[in-house]
Protein backbone atom coordinates (compact mmCIF):
# COMPACT_ATOMS: atom_id res chain seq x y z
CA UNK A 1 0.00 0.00 0.00
CA UNK A 2 1.68 3.55 -0.60
CA UNK A 3 2.28 6.11 1.87
CA UNK A 4 -1.23 7.56 3.17
CA UNK A 5 -1.46 11.40 1.24
CA UNK A 6 -3.52 14.28 0.93
CA UNK A 7 -5.76 13.81 -1.95
CA UNK A 8 -8.06 16.98 -2.03
CA UNK A 9 -8.70 20.19 0.49
CA UNK A 10 -12.02 22.06 0.29
CA UNK A 11 -13.05 25.28 1.74
CA UNK A 12 -16.43 26.28 1.85
CA UNK A 13 -16.41 29.49 2.34
CA UNK A 14 -20.29 29.81 3.09
CA UNK A 15 -21.56 26.86 5.78
CA UNK A 16 -23.83 24.97 3.36
CA UNK A 17 -23.06 26.43 -0.25
CA UNK A 18 -20.45 24.82 -2.60
CA UNK A 19 -16.97 25.88 -2.35
CA UNK A 20 -13.57 25.56 -3.58
CA UNK A 21 -11.10 22.70 -3.85
CA UNK A 22 -7.40 24.92 -3.51
CA UNK A 23 -4.14 23.43 -4.26
CA UNK A 24 -2.88 24.16 -0.49
CA UNK A 25 -4.96 25.83 2.34
CA UNK A 26 -3.21 27.86 5.50
CA UNK A 27 -4.59 25.69 9.26
CA UNK A 28 -5.88 27.95 11.66
CA UNK A 29 -6.47 27.08 15.14
CA UNK A 30 -10.60 27.27 14.18
CA UNK A 31 -10.20 25.02 10.77
CA UNK A 32 -8.85 26.12 7.51
CA UNK A 33 -8.63 29.78 6.37
CA UNK A 34 -11.77 30.86 4.96
CA UNK A 35 -13.57 27.81 5.82
CA UNK A 36 -17.31 28.92 7.27
CA UNK A 37 -16.79 32.35 8.19
CA UNK A 38 -20.29 33.41 6.97
CA UNK A 39 -23.62 31.45 7.56
CA UNK A 40 -27.22 31.95 6.68
CA UNK A 41 -29.78 32.04 9.71
CA UNK A 42 -33.68 32.66 9.71
CA UNK A 43 -35.64 35.50 11.32
CA UNK A 44 -35.08 34.05 14.57
CA UNK A 45 -31.42 33.74 14.07
CA UNK A 46 -30.86 29.80 13.95
CA UNK A 47 -28.27 29.31 11.51
CA UNK A 48 -29.70 27.47 7.70
CA UNK A 49 -28.10 24.57 5.93
CA UNK A 50 -29.25 21.68 3.31
CA UNK A 51 -30.84 19.83 6.47
CA UNK A 52 -33.89 22.83 5.93
CA UNK A 53 -33.13 23.65 2.13
CA UNK A 54 -31.53 21.27 0.07
CA UNK A 55 -31.64 24.36 -2.59
CA UNK A 56 -28.28 25.82 -1.24
CA UNK A 57 -26.49 22.75 -3.11
CA UNK A 58 -27.30 25.01 -6.21
CA UNK A 59 -25.48 28.09 -5.03
CA UNK A 60 -21.52 28.89 -4.57
CA UNK A 61 -18.98 30.34 -2.71
CA UNK A 62 -15.77 32.37 -3.56
CA UNK A 63 -13.02 33.97 -1.47
CA UNK A 64 -11.85 37.22 -2.37
CA UNK A 65 -9.31 39.10 -1.02
CA UNK A 66 -9.21 40.16 2.78
CA UNK A 67 -12.13 37.82 3.29
CA UNK A 68 -14.58 38.52 1.55
CA UNK A 69 -17.03 36.49 -0.66
CA UNK A 70 -18.60 36.27 -4.45
CA UNK A 71 -21.82 34.38 -3.91
CA UNK A 72 -23.51 33.06 -7.12
CA UNK A 73 -26.50 30.93 -8.14
CA UNK A 74 -29.11 29.81 -10.97
CA UNK A 75 -31.13 32.75 -11.62
CA UNK A 76 -29.48 35.31 -9.54
CA UNK A 77 -26.36 37.92 -10.82
CA UNK A 78 -23.54 36.94 -8.67
CA UNK A 79 -23.00 39.20 -5.67
CA UNK A 80 -19.79 40.72 -4.19
CA UNK A 81 -20.31 40.83 -0.46
CA UNK A 82 -17.37 42.57 1.56
CA UNK A 83 -16.36 41.45 5.38
CA UNK A 84 -18.30 44.06 7.49
CA UNK A 85 -16.45 46.78 8.86
CA UNK A 86 -16.61 45.76 12.70
CA UNK A 87 -20.00 46.98 14.74
CA UNK A 88 -22.68 45.90 17.20
CA UNK A 89 -22.90 41.65 17.08
CA UNK A 90 -26.48 39.95 16.80
CA UNK A 91 -26.77 37.17 18.60
CA UNK A 92 -27.37 33.75 16.28
CA UNK A 93 -27.80 30.17 16.97
CA UNK A 94 -25.81 27.19 15.96
CA UNK A 95 -27.19 24.02 16.76
CA UNK A 96 -28.77 25.33 20.27
CA UNK A 97 -25.06 26.99 20.80
CA UNK A 98 -25.77 30.85 20.75
CA UNK A 99 -22.96 32.24 18.84
CA UNK A 100 -22.06 36.56 18.20
CA UNK A 101 -21.71 37.56 14.55
CA UNK A 102 -22.00 40.81 12.51
CA UNK A 103 -24.72 40.82 9.62
CA UNK A 104 -23.57 41.19 5.97
CA UNK A 105 -26.05 43.93 5.02
CA UNK A 106 -29.13 44.63 3.50
CA UNK A 107 -28.18 43.48 -0.02
CA UNK A 108 -26.44 39.70 0.73
CA UNK A 109 -29.70 39.62 2.74
CA UNK A 110 -31.87 40.63 0.01
CA UNK A 111 -30.06 38.27 -2.58
CA UNK A 112 -29.87 34.83 -0.17
CA UNK A 113 -33.90 35.62 1.35
CA UNK A 114 -34.82 35.97 -2.89
CA UNK A 115 -32.45 32.72 -3.70
CA UNK A 116 -34.32 30.57 -0.40
CA UNK A 117 -37.39 32.57 -1.16
CA UNK A 118 -38.17 32.80 2.72
CA UNK A 119 -36.17 35.31 4.93
CA UNK A 120 -32.84 35.42 5.59
CA UNK A 121 -29.46 36.89 6.98
CA UNK A 122 -26.54 36.41 5.98
CA UNK A 123 -23.67 37.07 8.60
CA UNK A 124 -20.04 36.83 9.30
CA UNK A 125 -17.70 35.46 12.21
CA UNK A 126 -15.53 38.31 13.25
CA UNK A 127 -13.31 36.91 15.53
CA UNK A 128 -13.04 33.39 15.41
CA UNK A 129 -10.77 33.17 18.23
CA UNK A 130 -13.51 34.10 21.08
CA UNK A 131 -16.73 33.46 19.70
CA UNK A 132 -17.49 29.43 19.55
CA UNK A 133 -15.82 27.38 21.65
CA UNK A 134 -15.87 23.53 20.85
CA UNK A 135 -17.54 20.78 22.65
CA UNK A 136 -15.87 20.66 25.85
CA UNK A 137 -16.18 16.76 25.76
CA UNK A 138 -13.65 16.56 22.74
CA UNK A 139 -11.45 20.25 23.31
CA UNK A 140 -8.56 21.16 25.05
CA UNK A 141 -9.09 25.00 27.35
CA UNK A 142 -9.94 28.09 24.57
CA UNK A 143 -10.06 25.41 21.43
CA UNK A 144 -12.19 27.18 18.97
CA UNK A 145 -14.41 26.72 15.50
CA UNK A 146 -15.43 28.40 12.89
CA UNK A 147 -19.45 28.42 11.85
CA UNK A 148 -18.33 24.53 10.68
CA UNK A 149 -20.62 21.79 12.68
CA UNK A 150 -18.68 21.29 15.33
CA UNK A 151 -14.92 21.05 14.70
CA UNK A 152 -12.02 22.81 13.11
CA UNK A 153 -11.73 20.05 10.20
CA UNK A 154 -13.26 17.34 9.34
CA UNK A 155 -11.61 14.64 7.29
CA UNK A 156 -12.17 11.30 5.11
CA UNK A 157 -10.63 8.96 2.97
CA UNK A 158 -10.74 7.31 -0.07
CA UNK A 159 -10.65 3.93 0.87
CA UNK A 160 -13.54 4.27 3.49
CA UNK A 161 -15.86 5.76 0.73
CA UNK A 162 -14.71 2.87 -1.50
CA UNK A 163 -15.82 0.52 1.34
CA UNK A 164 -19.29 2.19 1.93
CA UNK A 165 -20.15 2.21 -1.69
CA UNK A 166 -19.09 -1.82 -1.90
CA UNK A 167 -21.90 -1.95 0.91
CA UNK A 168 -24.32 0.46 -0.75
CA UNK A 169 -24.10 -1.55 -3.85
CA UNK A 170 -24.62 -5.04 -1.95
CA UNK A 171 -28.05 -3.02 -0.78
CA UNK A 172 -31.63 -2.20 -1.72
CA UNK A 173 -30.11 0.79 -3.31
CA UNK A 174 -27.72 0.13 -5.51
CA UNK A 175 -28.97 2.54 -7.90
CA UNK A 176 -27.98 5.39 -5.98
CA UNK A 177 -24.16 4.41 -5.85
CA UNK A 178 -21.19 5.14 -6.13
CA UNK A 179 -21.50 8.33 -3.88
CA UNK A 180 -19.25 10.87 -5.06
CA UNK A 181 -16.87 12.26 -1.61
CA UNK A 182 -18.81 15.71 -1.68
CA UNK A 183 -21.56 14.49 -0.09
CA UNK A 184 -19.94 14.34 2.98
CA UNK A 185 -18.27 18.21 2.44
CA UNK A 186 -14.95 17.28 4.29
CA UNK A 187 -12.21 19.81 4.28
CA UNK A 188 -9.39 17.49 3.70
CA UNK A 189 -9.34 14.01 2.03
CA UNK A 190 -6.45 11.22 2.29
CA UNK A 191 -5.48 8.26 0.25
CA UNK A 192 -3.29 5.76 0.93
CA UNK A 193 -5.02 4.03 4.31
CA UNK A 194 -6.85 1.27 4.90
CA UNK A 195 -10.40 1.39 5.49
CA UNK A 196 -12.08 3.11 8.03
CA UNK A 197 -8.45 3.36 9.72
CA UNK A 198 -10.03 6.39 10.88
CA UNK A 199 -11.70 5.00 13.54
CA UNK A 200 -8.46 3.99 15.39
CA UNK A 201 -6.51 7.91 14.61
CA UNK A 202 -5.39 9.53 17.81
CA UNK A 203 -3.12 12.33 16.09
CA UNK A 204 -1.36 12.77 12.63
CA UNK A 205 0.70 14.86 10.88
CA UNK A 206 -0.33 16.11 7.46
CA UNK A 207 2.70 17.69 5.81
CA UNK A 208 4.06 20.04 8.50
CA UNK A 209 1.06 20.64 10.62
CA UNK A 210 -0.27 18.27 13.27
CA UNK A 211 -3.70 17.24 14.52
CA UNK A 212 -5.43 15.20 17.26
CA UNK A 213 -8.12 13.27 16.52
CA UNK A 214 -11.46 14.54 18.33
CA UNK A 215 -14.39 12.26 17.25
CA UNK A 216 -15.71 10.43 14.65
CA UNK A 217 -18.28 12.54 12.43
CA UNK A 218 -22.27 11.47 12.87
CA UNK A 219 -24.19 11.91 9.86
CA UNK A 220 -27.14 13.65 8.75
CA UNK A 221 -29.55 13.82 5.47
CA UNK A 222 -26.95 16.47 4.10
CA UNK A 223 -25.36 12.75 2.46
CA UNK A 224 -28.30 11.91 0.74
CA UNK A 225 -28.39 15.11 -0.82
CA UNK A 226 -26.76 15.37 -4.34
CA UNK A 227 -24.12 18.06 -4.44
CA UNK A 228 -25.40 18.66 -7.48
CA UNK A 229 -28.74 18.80 -7.69
CA UNK A 230 -29.97 19.31 -4.97
CA UNK A 231 -32.16 15.56 -4.88
CA UNK A 232 -32.25 13.44 -1.87
CA UNK A 233 -32.65 9.59 -1.58
CA UNK A 234 -31.56 7.04 0.60
CA UNK A 235 -27.85 6.67 1.08
CA UNK A 236 -26.07 6.49 2.53
CA UNK A 237 -27.76 6.79 5.70
CA UNK A 238 -29.59 3.54 5.12
CA UNK A 239 -25.90 1.88 4.60
CA UNK A 240 -24.30 3.31 7.38
CA UNK A 241 -27.18 2.79 10.00
CA UNK A 242 -26.67 -0.97 9.10
CA UNK A 243 -22.41 -0.88 9.20
CA UNK A 244 -21.33 2.12 10.88
CA UNK A 245 -23.26 3.13 13.66
CA UNK A 246 -21.87 4.22 16.59
CA UNK A 247 -24.54 4.67 19.76
CA UNK A 248 -27.43 6.73 18.15
CA UNK A 249 -24.78 8.03 15.30
CA UNK A 250 -24.35 7.11 12.07
CA UNK A 251 -20.23 8.17 11.25
CA UNK A 252 -18.26 8.36 8.57
CA UNK A 253 -15.19 10.36 8.84
CA UNK A 254 -13.32 12.10 11.83
CA UNK A 255 -12.90 15.48 13.11
CA UNK A 256 -9.63 17.12 13.38
CA UNK A 257 -8.30 19.85 15.97
CA UNK A 258 -5.32 21.52 14.57
CA UNK A 259 -2.26 21.66 17.20
CA UNK A 260 -0.79 24.41 15.69
CA UNK A 261 -0.87 26.58 12.63
CA UNK A 262 0.92 25.63 9.23
CA UNK A 263 0.49 25.46 5.53
CA UNK A 264 -0.96 21.99 4.01
CA UNK A 265 -0.58 20.89 0.18
CA UNK A 266 -2.23 18.35 -1.83
CA UNK A 267 0.62 15.52 -2.50
CA UNK A 268 1.21 16.12 1.56
CA UNK A 269 2.33 13.05 3.13
CA UNK A 270 0.30 11.84 5.75
CA UNK A 271 1.74 10.67 9.12
CA UNK A 272 -0.32 8.73 11.64
CA UNK A 273 1.33 8.84 15.41
CA UNK A 274 -0.23 7.44 18.89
Amino acid sequence: MPNPRLRSVHIHPVKALRGIAPAEAEVEPWGLAGDRRWTVVDTSGKVVTQRRHARMTLASAEPLPGGGITVSAPGLAALAVEVPRPSSTIRVEVFDTPVEAVPAGPAADAWFSAFLETEVRLVHMDDPARRRPIDPDHALPGETVSFADGYPLLATTTASLDALNSLIAQGDHADEGPLPMNRFRPNVVIEGTAPWAEDGWTRLAIGEVMFRAAKASGRCVVTTTDQLTGERGKEPLRTLAEHRRQGSKLIFGQNLVPEHPGTIRVGDEVKFLD
